[in-house]
C-alpha cells in the first residue's frame, strides 16, 4: 500500500507528497477527526526499525508539541501506525504554505535587509524555544519556511536532538541530516552543546544569505567540520563589497569558535542584528581587531603548518642520505613545539577556571522565581548591577517573580557588570470571541485571529438554526484563556429528529409535539378511508421518520370520521 492511500492511526489521511528530507518524507494530509489540513512527516523505513530511535523521535516530538509561537511550526500530534507488523512513526504538524529559505537562497540571494528580517524571525523562535529548554541543534535553510507575507516559520524542533543522540560520528550524523555545513565546532568535536550552538548555526545561515555561499566548503563533511573547528571565516563584505561591515561584526561574533565569545542568548543576538541598521559602522582596523580577538592571531597559518608537517611525515618516496635527522625536520620540530606552546598559552588565557576565579570576575547567580527586589539584593552582594528589562508573560512563573537574566545564570562576568533582569507579568491571556450564530468557517477565522486553536466539533439538532451554524463553544464566549487554547464547538445540523407516532399516539398529542418548541414542524393531516373509526383519533401512519430538515412538513394519516383539528386538513 502506498503512503498516499493510507490513513494513519485511523485518523490522518495521507495525501500528496510535499518534500523529502534526509530522514523522512513530508506529505500533505487531513485530520479526519478535527477536519483540518495538516502536514505529516513519516520516518524512513530504515530508521523505523530502530526501537531506540523511534522512542526518542516520539518523546522529542511530544516535547516540541508543547511549544506555541508564531515563528515555530506547531506539532499537533505524534504516533506510530502499525500495519502488517510494520511500525511507521509519524509526526503531525501545522501545514505552512510557502518556500524554504534554502529555495529562496538558491533562486536569488536575499538582500541584506531581507537577511536581517529572516534571521530576526529565526532568533525570535529560538529565544522562545531556549526559554522552554529546547535546543534545536539543526538550524539550516532547509528547516526555515518563509510564507507569502514574509513570516518566518522554524521547523523540526526536537527532531535534531533525537538524531544527534543516536549518531556517534560526524559521518553517521551527516548520513541522516546532511548538515555539516552548519555544525558548530562543539558539535563537530562531539562535545556537549547548549543554546549557543543554535546561535552559531544561525550565524552560518546569515553568512550564507549575505555572501551567497557557505563560509566553509570541502570535499567531504569531515573536511567541512574540520574547518568549523580550526579555520577563520572570510568576512562577508570581502566577498560582496555591498555588504555593510556592521553585519560582518555580527556574523563573526555569532560564529566564534568559543561558545563564551558568542552572543549569550538569542535576544542579544537579535538586538545586535537589528541595531546594525542604525549602528555605527566599524572601521577595517576595528573589524580586524575583532577577528583577532575572536579567532586568535592568524590561526590559518598554524593550520597550514600542521598540514605541511603531516605531508612531510607521509612522504615515503624521499631517500635519506645521512644518519642524523635532516635540517628541515629539525626546523619543523622547532615550529611544531612553538605552535603548541602558543596554542597552550592562548587556551590557558581564554578559559576561566571556576575554582580559581579572579577577584574581578563574578558568576551570574540563578535568580529564577525571586522577586525583583530579592534579585537586586542578590546581585548587589556580588557587586553586580541590576537593570530591569521589559516584563514578560509566563504561564510557569508567578507574576512579579524573575523569569530570566541576561547574561544568563552560570556565566562568568566582570565585577560591576549590569545584569538585565526580566520579571513575569503573569500568564498572557486572550478573550474567546463571539462564536454563537456564526457560520462554521467564520468561527474558524475568528478563532485563528484571536490566537486560539480550532478543536473538536459536536453536531447537534436545533430547530432554529441552519446547518453549519455555531450553537455554543467551550470555553464560552468572553472567557479569558491562554493563547493557543483549544476551543470546541457545537454546530447545528439543520435537522430535527421525528419519531414514529403510529399507532400508539393520539392525533392531538402527535400534532402538539411536532408543532412544539422542540421540533417546530408543519403538520398536514390526511384522512384514511380504509381504517375503523375510533372514539379518540390516533395516528395510523406518517410519511417521515428520523432526521428531517428544519421547517419540514410531516403528513399524519388518521381514520375517516374523526374530527380533524381546524387548520390541519
Amino acid at each position: 500500500m502506498s503512503d498516499q492511500s493510507r490513513v494513519l492511526a485511523g485518523r490522518y489521511r495521507v495525501d500528496a507528497t510535499i518534500g523529502h528530507g534526509g530522514m523522512a518524507t513530508v506529505y500533505e494530509g487531513f485530520d479526519q477527526k478535527l477536519g483540518r489540513t495538516v502536514a505529516i512527516k513519516i520516518l524512513d523505513k530504515d530508521l523505523s526499525r530502530d526501537a531506540t530511535f523511534r522512542t526518542r523521535f516520539r518523546m522529542e516530538a511530544q516535547a516540541a508539541s508543547r511549544m506555541s509561537h508564531p515563528s515555530i511550526v506547531r506539532v499537533y500530534d505524534a504516533g506510530e501506525d502499525v500495519t502488517d507488523g510494520s511500525v511507521t512513526p509519524f509526526i503531525v504538524m501545522e501545514l505552512v504554505r510557502g518556500r524554504t529559505l534554502k529555495e529562496i537562497i538558491a533562486e536569488a540571494g536575499p538582500t541584506p535587509d531581507d537577511a536581517v528580517h529572516y534571521v530576526s524571525g529565526i532568533l525570535e523562535a529560538l529565544e522562545y524555544s531556549h526559554r522552554a529548554g529546547v535546543i534545536h541543534r539543526d538550524i539550516k535553510p532547509g528547516n526555515i519556511m518563509i510564507t507569502a507575507d514574509r513570516r518566518v516559520k522554524v521547523m523540526d524542533f526536537g527532531i535534531a536532538r533525537a538524531v544527534s543522540d543516536s549518531s556517534s560520528t560526524v559521518a553517521e550524523t551527516t548520513s541522516i541530516l546532511g548538515t555539516a555545513a552548519y555544525f558548530s565546532p562543539e558539535q563537530a568535536k562531539g562535545e556537549p552543546v547548549d543554546a549557543r550552538t543554535d546561535l552559531y548555526s544561525t550565524g552560518v545561515v546569515l553568512y550564507e544569505m549575505l555572501a551567497g555561499r557557505q563560509p566553509f566548503r570541502g570535499d567531504s563533511p569531515v573536511a567541512v567540520a574540520y574547518q568549523h573547528v580550526s579555520e577563520t571565516p572570510v568576512p562577508p563584505s570581502q566577498i560582496d563589497h555591498h555588504i555593510p561591515r556592521s553585519l560582518d561584526a555580527v556574523v563573526l561574533r555569532a560564529m566564534a569558535k568559543d561558545p563564551f565569545s558568542r552572543y549569550p542568548d538569542a535576544a542579544t543576538f537579535r538586538t545586535a542584528l537589528v541595531g546594525t541598521a542604525a549602528g555605527k559602522v566599524p572601521s577595517q582596523r576595528q573589524l580586524d581587531q575583532l577577528t583577532n580577538d575572536l579567532y586568535g592571531a592568524n590561526p590559518r597559518a598554524a593550520a597550514e603548518t600542521a598540514r605541511s608537517l603531516r605531508q612531510m611525515s607521509s612522504d615515503t618516496g624521499t631517500t635519506r642520505t645521512q644518519q642524523g635527522p635532516p635540517v628541515a625536520w629539525i626546523w619543523a620540530t622547532v615550529a611544531v613545539i612553538s605552535v603548541l606552546l602558543v596554542s597552550v598559552l592562548i587556551w590557558a588565557m581564554s578559559f576561566k577556571s571556576v575554582d580559581g576565579m579572579s577577584e574581578n570576575s563574578r558568576e551570574v547567580p540563578s535568580l529564577a522565581n525571586m522577586t525583583y527586589d530579592e534579585a537586586v539584593a542578590a546581585l548587589d552582594e556580588l557587586d553586580l548591577v541590576a537593570s530591569r528589562g521589559p516584563d514578560e508573560s509566563s504561564s510557569s512563573v508567578d507574576e512579579g517573580d524573575v523569569v530570566r537574566t541576561v547574561p544568563e545564570a552560570g556565566l562568568t562576568v566582570a565585577k560591576g557588570e549590569t545584569i538585565t533582569v526580566y520579571v513575569s507579568s503573569g500568564a498572557s491571556t486572550v478573550t474567546v470571541p463571539t462564536l454563537v450564530d456564526l457560520a462554521e468557517e467564520t468561527a474558524k477565522e475568528a478563532l485563528a485571529k484571536a490566537g486560539l486553536d480550532y478543536g473538536s466539533i459536536k453536531r447537534v439538532n436545533n430547530p432554529d438554526l441552519a446547518a453549519g451554524t455555531v450553537i455554543s463553544s467551550s470555553p464560552a464566549t468572553g472567557e479569558e484563556v491562554e493563547p493557543g487554547t483549544v476551543v470546541n464547538l457545537e454546530i447545528a445540523t439543520g435537522k430535527v429528529t421525528v419519531k414514529n407516532y403510529a399507532p400508539t399516539f393520539t392525533l392531538t398529542s402527535a400534532v402538539d409535539e411536532l408543532q412544539g418548541p422542540t421540533l417546530k414542524l408543519v403538520v398536514q393531516v390526511l384522512a384514511d378511508i380504509e381504517c375503523t373509526v375510533e372514539d379518540v383519533p390516533k395516528v395510523k401512519s406518517q410519511d417521515q421518520v428520523g432526521d428531517v430538515p428544519i421547517g419540514s412538513t410531516v403528513q399524519l394519516h388518521v381514520c375517516v370520521g374523526t374530527t380533524i383539528p381546524e387548520g390541519l386538513g
